[in-house]
């Protein structure tokens, strides 16, 4: 009897490890509708929520909005506040009206635009003719090469090349360890109006000196020439506390030796706001990026949720705050994660899935991108998903790896977490502007998109075997063996 009772517990304890049959393309497709996309949208993307700058009104009911649809679908929450997890920041505002900053040069001074100037850190400064130390970042190291204080009482003149708006990030740490009096960022342009607001954890060391993001093209050259000098007053900035929450919802695996580790699905639900006065539209409604994004965490979590059988992994879907001010939302999340970075398989962001005219390719349907496309082992699980639906994942060779850097993948990468983002179009014509209305996206062709997703997140998430960082491509060197 004994025996019995042993085998009998032995087969109750192996029997949710046996395989699992996907979900068929249909009974996929036949919940993840281009309405309910369209719902979404149109409500995330409308005037009413103002474009939901960070933070705001019109993001507070997004948020609201977002956990209500988690609730709906019987999600589990997972923040400290329901689904939220809250974040303490600081609002830093500054101005450009009282702002001036001058390059002098060749017995001629020039003055930037106050419209080209944004802040990627504020602090007070007042210098008259200090002198200019120029790094071009191009090469790795480029500015930690340097010694502790080489920029003392120097303007620190950084040029970022073309698609390193990831390395900026890190700019006002390494001006501070090199006690430059002012940094200067040339190389990145001006998107939208002067981005003169910032958010600064709390508690935080306010920084010493301000470093701000000049796109002035006459500035640029000025600055640029030999033995050039450069005199700035920049008035101290406002700071306003403020509360930020990143939103979470997780559907639990059905494997007990698998359920506690996890896939993130997640998206940015935050956009520009409103910005600018006079005539004309100013609220930035972020249809495309990343309502679009947004929508398709909620209905996928809701056609997953809705499936007669979970996958084995729990599948954790989150929408980050903050995309838009440098990513801060996610690398908040990966400095305080609610569910361990160790146990955490892989990441599939979503970003600009619903316009189909990317800029200078045309109309492109039933494909998406994949960035950092030869990182990891996602694309060939995600590829073979997508085919039922006719949907290609496709490798953009000359975008994929500049664009991995530049969203909300990125915070995990660097934590480890093998990730990617997955895009319709990385550019299109109303990227940053008040035309990126909710109805110029394409709901039939996201529809068919988020469904070959929502498999391919099954699949990933069933699968024994994690995904993992390519160890043959050198570039995914400082992604490996951080976890």
């Amino acid at each position: 009897m004994r025996r019995l009772i042993l085998a009998s517990t032995a087969l109750l304890l192996v029997a949710p490890l046996r395989s699992q049959t996907p979900p068929s393309p249909a009974s996929i497709a036949g919940r993840l509708t281009a309405n309910a996309l369209k719902a979404d949208v149109s409500f995330l993307a409308s005037d009413a929520l103002e474009g939901r700058g960070t933070p705001s009104r019109g993001l507070n009911i997004a948020a609201e909005f977002i956990a209500s649809q988690f609730r709906r679908a019987g999600l589990e929450p997972a923040g400290d506040d329901g689904y939220f997890q809250t974040a303490d920041f600081d609002q830093v505002a500054a101005s450009t009206e009282a702002l001036t900053l001058m390059a002098d040069a060749n017995g001629e001074t020039v003055r930037a635009a106050p419209g080209g100037i944004r802040f990627l850190e504020t602090a007070g400064a007042d210098f008259d003719g200090i002198p200019v130390l120029h790094v071009a970042i191009d090469r790795p190291g480029a500015l930690e090469s340097l010694a502790a204080g080489a920029a003392r009482g120097k303007a620190l003149v950084v040029e970022v090349p073309e698609g390193g708006r990831a390395l900026v990030r890190r700019i006002p740490e390494m001006a501070g360890r090199l006690q430059a009096a002012l940094t200067i960022v040339l190389g990145l342009p001006a998107m939208g109006p002067a981005q003169t607001e910032r958010l600064r954890s709390v508690p935080a060391t306010t920084p010493a000196a301000p470093c701000l993001i000049v796109s002035d093209a006459a500035f640029r050259k000025a600055v640029l020439a030999p033995g050039a000098k450069v005199s700035a007053h920049v008035p101290p900035p406002a700071v306003t506390p403020v509360k930020l929450r990143n939103v979470i919802g997780v559907l639990r695996g059905a494997d007990p030796a698998l359920r506690d580790s996890y896939v993130l699905v997640t998206a940015h639900y935050d956009h520009l706001g409103i910005r600018g006065s006079g005539p004309g539209d100013h609220i930035y409604n972020g249809a495309n990026d990343d309502a679009s994004g947004t929508a398709s965490v909620l209905e996928i979590a809701e056609t997953l949720a809705a499936l007669p059988e979970r996958p084995k992994r729990s599948v954790v879907f989150m929408t980050f705050f903050g995309e838009e001010l440098g990513e801060v939302g996610s690398h908040y999340y990966a400095a305080h994660p609610v569910f361990p970075l160790s146990k955490t398989a892989a990441d599939l962001n979503l970003e600009q899935l619903g316009r189909t005219d990317e800029t200078g390719v045309g109309v492109r349907t039933a494909q998406y991108y994949l960035t950092g496309f030869d990182f990891t082992d996602l694309a060939p699980v995600l590829r073979q998903a997508a085919k039922p639906f006719g949907i290609r994942v496709v490798n953009d060779k000359e975008h994929n790896e500049p664009y991995f850097r530049q969203s909300d993948n990125y915070a995990f990468a660097e934590a480890g977490v093998p990730s990617t983002t997955i895009a319709v179009a990385y550019q299109f014509s109303d990227y940053h502007q008040p035309g990126d209305e909710w109805p110029k996206l394409d709901y039939d062709n996201m529809a068919k998109v988020d469904a070959a997703v929502a498999l391919g997140v099954w699949e990933v998430a069933s699968n024994p075997d994690a995904p993992a960082w390519n160890a043959k491509n050198p570039k995914t060197e400082g992604f490996r063996g951080k976890r």
